[in-house]
């Protein structure tokens, strides 16, 4: 296959690659090396920490499952047995799991095979993807500014046309802050339905795994094709209903930290409540339903998360986990826990009640909208982690007050890619639930997709890398 002929194969997305497959139009062996050629392309975007081709190839060669073939990425949080797990953090040493995570388990199980490791910031806890130790993935759009995080490298793979959909987690906005940011499709699902192998001990469960696409359909599919490998779970199968309803939705703009939003997001997210009235569904302007306590809240149980990780990685990764190497961002935000105790604990116990604040409100509407992000993709360099907390915090917290407090609510949430800036950039908008409601939220996104096509790719594609 030649390279013009490799990118002829990126213009497919994941349901249109299995079903090339399947009728045998073309070989995973032959899809598998077109992505490679293309991630070669791409490779100035930083966005692999650790090539797995020659498992790829021994992989693509038995895949089954409805996804058999379609090349994807994991996320360096979870653990692939014999490949080395970074965690984004040099602190990590040389460490080699012997054992595939869940997620990777109930992904190749579905026949998505991995080319590799994408990148991520250092142990997933800051909303970009620049860890010192790797260097900074950049965004295909524009390769000065950021992918966002955690899973940024996911949606540089994704968005550049690289692989159709990558995997990645969400536990304060990591899989809506770099489809945001990229220009993609990306669904934090409800908690219980495929949470972090770990989450579940935190004291507010909020991790969860997912995926980022480029259509609506490539999620449908892949939730379709990886929930029977997931075992027993409590909560229903995602299912998308078969018929149309008029939906109840509250929209909201204003900010919960009293920062001031892009007005092009703004912008963004007003037309997307206009479109959805347009189709038929009852639109209403709210107010942001919860305030600067619930994110400040949020902050300490994140704290919580940085200083376990710090504190006891070495249990996850051996003895080889040297926590005096973390970087200056990981090691003071564990201190925004253990500085005082006392408050911290008291943040978390309000926390714990924010599942029933969001029961409320969703109790007078299917979904809610808001601004996915409160800027623009930032420039390499403005969130970077080597920086004095106090200047980083402020930044993250403009950049993105409208993504944590769902994870807190273990309510579903997904960005869509529904507008551009005046310099070409994506930009998202949230679309949240209520527990359990993914089918709402994805049959409303199928309903704008097919309204309002999105034909967001990096201006660079198709095979143009700059």
């Amino acid at each position: 296959m030649n390279d013009t002929q490799a990118w002829e194969l990126a213009a497919w997305d994941a349901v249109e690659t299995a079903a090339r497959i399947r009728t045998k139009d073309v070989s995973a062996a032959e899809v598998l090396e077109a992505a490679i050629v293309r991630g070669e392309a791409w490779k100035h975007l930083n966005a692999v920490v650790t090539p797995m081709h020659e498992r790829a190839r021994a992989k693509a060669a038995v895949a089954t499952g409805p996804l058999a073939g379609v090349p994807t990425f994991f996320k360096d949080l979870v653990a692939v047995e014999g490949v080395r797990l970074a965690w984004g953090s040099g602190a990590s040493g040389e460490y080699v799991p012997t054992r595939n995570a869940p997620a990777v388990k109930a992904m190749e199980a579905a026949g998505l095979v991995a080319l590799g490791k994408s990148a991520t910031p250092e142990l997933g806890l800051i909303a970009t993807t620049e860890p010192l130790s790797f260097g900074a993935c950049r965004n295909p759009w524009d390769v000065a500014r950021s992918s966002g995080g955690s899973s940024g490298g996911a949606a540089a793979l994704v968005a550049s046309g690289v692989v159709p959909l990558a995997h990645g987690s969400d536990g304060g906005g990591s899989i809506r802050i770099p489809a945001a940011c990229c220009g993609l499709v990306g669904l934090k699902p409800t908690r219980g339905r495929f949470d972090m192998e770990a989450s579940p001990l935190l004291p507010v469960n909020i991790a969860v795994e997912g995926v980022l696409s480029r259509t609506v359909r490539d999620t449908v599919a892949f939730w379709e094709a990886v929930e029977p490998q997931l075992g027993k779970r409590t909560l229903p199968p995602i299912a998308v209903p078969k018929e149309k309803r008029a939906l109840r939705i509250g929209v909201f703009v204003d900010s919960p930290i009293e920062t001031t939003v892009h007005p092009e997001i703004l912008a963004a997210t007003e037309r997307a409540a206009k479109q959805c009235e347009d189709l038929g569904h009852h639109v209403e302007l709210i107010k942001c339903p919860y305030g600067r306590q619930a994110v400040d809240d949020f902050i300490k149980l994140w704290g919580f998360v940085a200083f376990t990780q710090v504190k006891f990685g070495w249990a996850a990764m051996t003895l080889g986990f040297e926590a005096s190497q973390v970087e200056p961002w990981s090691r003071e935000f564990s201190s925004v826990f253990t500085d005082d105790l006392s408050a911290a604990f008291i943040a978390i116990r309000r926390l714990r009640r924010f599942t029933q604040t969001w029961a409320e409100v969703m109790t007078k509407y299917d979904v809610v909208i808001s601004p996915t992000l409160g800027e623009l993709p930032p420039l390499l360099g403005h969130l970077k982690t080597d920086q004095p907390f106090d200047v980083v915090m402020p930044r993250l917290l403009s950049f993105t007050p409208f993504n944590a407090l769902m994870n807190a609510a273990g309510a579903p949430a997904i960005s869509l890619p529904l507008g551009r800036s005046s310099e070409g950039l994506p930009i998202g908008v949230q679309f949240a639930g209520a527990m359990g409601s993914e089918g709402v939220l994805l049959q409303l996104a199928l309903e704008l997709e097919a309204a309002h096509p999105w034909t967001l790719r990096a201006p660079m594609y198709p095979g143009n890398p700059q």
